[in-house]
C-alpha cells in the first residue's frame, strides 16, 4: 500500500483556497490535500490575525502530521516561518512565486521597490475592487495567458468573496515588512522554489541569489509564467509538485 502524503496549500494575498481548485482536481490519490484559508479569508473570513506568527499558529493547528507545505506568495512567508517554528510539522517546503523578503534593500536587490505595498494599502481604502483588479493585472503582466489567468483568479475571489479590509491591510503590511532571510539558514528540511521568469512581484533574479545561499534548495524556473503559475501553467506546476511529493514517500 502506497504512502499518502499530506500537502498543505496556503494561498496568497487577496485570494483564498479556491485558487487551488484546478490543481486539486488533478492530484493523484496518494496526495492528501489540506487547503487552509488564512484569517480574514474564505472559510475564516470572520477570523482576525495581525502578525505573521498568528498566521503561522492558525495554519499549524490544521496540520495533523508532517506535511509538504505549498506556499504561494504571502503563503510562502507563512510556510517558511512555520518550518522554523514547527519543524516537526514540515517534511518539505514547496515555495511558489514567493520570497523571504519581498521589497528591496541595499543588500537585497532581487525584489520590488519599497513602497509598492504601501501604495496598494492607500488605494484599497479608496476603491477596494479597483485595487484588487489592478493587483491581479500586475500578477500576469507580460505573460502570454494574462486575460485567462486573471479571469480564473477573479473567479476564485468571487467564489468565496473578498477578504475583510483589515485582513487585506495586514497582509500588505506583512509583505512590506517581513524579512525571513535568516530563517533560510536555519531550515532543516528540503525546499523547492518555483519561480516564473515573467513574475512582476518576485523578480526571477531571486533564483540567482537563492542559488548562492547555503540551503538545501531545488530552484526551478517556469518560462513564461508570472505570479500565479499554478493557474497559468497548471501542467508544469503539477509535475514539479508531484516530483517533490514523490521524493517524500
Amino acid at each position: 500500500m502506497s504512502v499518502k502524503i499530506d500537502c498543505v496549500f496556503i494561498h496568497g494575498w487577496a485570494m483564498n483556497s479556491a485558487v487551488w481548485q484546478q490543481c486539486l482536481q488533478q492530484l493523484p490519490p496518494w496526495i492528501n490535500p489540506i487547503c487552509v484559508d488564512l484569517p480574514g479569508y474564505g472559510e475564516f473570513a470572520g477570523a482576525t490575525a495581525n502578525t505573521l506568527d498568528a498566521y503561522v499558529e492558525h495554519v499549524a493547528r490544521r496540520i495533523p502530521r508532517p506535511a509538504l507545505m505549498v506556499g504561494w506568495s504571502l503563503g510562502g512567508l507563512v510556510s517558511l516561518r512555520l518550518a522554523r517554528c514547527y519543524p516537526q510539522k514540515v517534511s518539505a517546503l514547496f515555495q511558489v512565486a514567493t520570497s523571504p523578503k519581498f521589497v528591496q534593500a541595499a543588500d537585497w536587490q532581487c525584489a520590488i521597490e519599497a513602497g509598492l505595498f504601501d501604495q496598494f494599502a492607500q488605494a484599497l481604502q479608496q476603491d477596494i475592487n479597483r485595487t484588487i483588479r489592478r493587483f491581479l493585472a500586475l500578477q500576469v503582466r507580460g505573460t502570454p495567458t494574462s486575460m485567462q489567468t486573471v479571469r480564473q483568479l477573479q473567479a476564485a475571489i468571487d467564489e468565496r468573496g473578498l477578504p475583510a479590509m483589515a485582513a487585506l491591510l495586514v497582509g500588505l503590511k506583512l509583505l512590506a515588512q517581513t524579512d525571513l532571510r535568516t530563517e533560510l539558514n536555519e531550515l532543516d528540511c528540503p525546499v523547492t522554489w518555483l519561480l516564473g521568469d515573467k513574475d512582476a512581484l518576485v523578480p526571477f533574479e531571486l533564483a540567482l541569489t537563492l542559488a548562492q545561499l547555503p540551503i538545501n534548495a531545488d530552484i526551478q524556473k517556469l518560462s513564461g509564467a508570472g505570479h500565479a503559475p499554478m493557474v497559468s501553467h497548471p501542467g508544469e506546476f503539477l509535475t514539479s509538485l508531484l516530483r517533490t511529493a514523490d521524493g517524500l514517500r
